[in-house]
């Protein structure tokens, strides 16, 4: 009796064993979630339209800005003088014009015998190259108010000020980026999943988002996936000829595919930063209200993260196209080898 009950919990324990390992393979293997999540953002760089001294700077690095808030002034003195002179040049072809067209007018009424065919036409033609001249004029004007005005650069959106590059002082060009903004309703997360387990994904599955920072949890939605890649076989020699591995592991990491998600909601004393690490988990078992056999994809415009409705609502995400991001394959600790024959 005592013989026969040690092989029954034997057998128990051996079926116990074989289920848990059938359980964590599956679970490792197929189950879509990763621990090799970042949290995203937009982030705007910031650069100045003309080029000058900084004669102020309103923000500090890491600040909070609003759409139309002042960042920095250039100093307008010159651009201040080349308005000036724009607008005696307007005026001057205003004059010039004026002339022309009461030469014209003059002259067509003058009798043949008084004036020739000839000047008649060189009037009217002073006349059309006058009104051009005030044209240009005009123009050179409007891009002389628009380089005083651009002498104050403001915030282009709501966020905050990111590796300030600038003092007081400084010379700045134009075009040259001196900030960045990082846009404080963009926030997302792109998870990078094994492709053994992107079966189980589709757009608009919810997802548990944990990030790493004080075990926060979070919601979201899948609102697309990565259709590509970087491949390092594609790379090219100088003769255009494709440099192709000459090594093949018998055992080999799955590929991982770029998920974005979208956060549905978000408290505000949560910290986000882009770059934060995050672990997430799809719920492959929920309804998105799409038949199996009659799936359709979804076009573009549909997994694209929609703006939330409130406007006082931080760190939710925008209307911003979905971003071509792509992954290697760094083993993270989620990664489980895939063999092949």
């Amino acid at each position: 009796m005592r013989h026969s009950l040690r092989i029954l919990l034997t057998l128990v324990v051996v079926a116990i064993a074989v289920a848990a390992g059938l359980w964590l393979w599956n679970y490792y293997l197929y189950t879509p979630w990763t621990r090799d999540a970042r949290v995203r953002a937009e982030v705007v760089t910031i650069a100045p339209d003309v080029s000058g001294w900084v004669s102020a700077l309103n923000v500090n690095d890491t600040d909070r800005v609003r759409q139309g808030d002042v960042l920095f002034e250039i100093d307008d003195a010159r651009y201040q003088a080349a308005l000036e002179q724009a607008e005696a040049t307007v005026e001057n072809r205003e004059a010039t014009l004026q002339l022309r067209q009461t030469e014209a007018r003059r002259r067509n009424q003058l009798s043949n015998r008084s004036i020739s065919e000839e000047d008649r036409q060189i009037a009217q033609i002073n006349s059309k190259v006058a009104a051009a001249d005030l044209k240009q004029a005009q123009a050179d004007l409007a891009a002389a108010r628009l380089d005083l005005e651009r002498t104050r650069v403001v915030a282009p959106i709501n966020g905050h000020v990111l590796n300030l590059q600038l003092a007081a002082g400084n010379y700045v060009n134009q075009g040259n980026p001196v900030m960045a903004l990082v846009q404080s309703d963009s926030y997302y997360v792109m998870g990078y999943f094994e492709e053994t387990k992107m079966s189980s994904i589709e757009v608009g599955a919810p997802v548990d988002v944990i990030l790493m920072n004080g075990d926060t949890h979070l919601r979201g939605h899948v609102a697309g996936i990565g259709r590509g890649i970087a491949d390092t076989n594609t790379s090219l020699n100088n003769q255009l000829l494709p440099q192709v591995q000459p090594t093949f592991n018998w055992v080999r990491l799955a590929q991982r595919i770029p998920v974005r998600i979208t956060l549905d909601d978000v408290p505000d004393d949560t910290l986000l930063s882009a770059g934060m690490t995050a672990t997430v988990r799809v719920d492959a078992s929920a309804d998105t209200g799409k038949d199996e056999a009659t799936r359709v994809e979804r076009p573009p415009s549909q997994a694209t993260t929609a703006s939330p409705a409130n406007g006082e609502a931080d760190r939710l995400p925008t209307q911003h196209a979905q971003s071509g991001d792509t992954a290697g394959n760094a083993d993270n600790g989620d990664a489980t080898p895939a063999t092949s024959p």
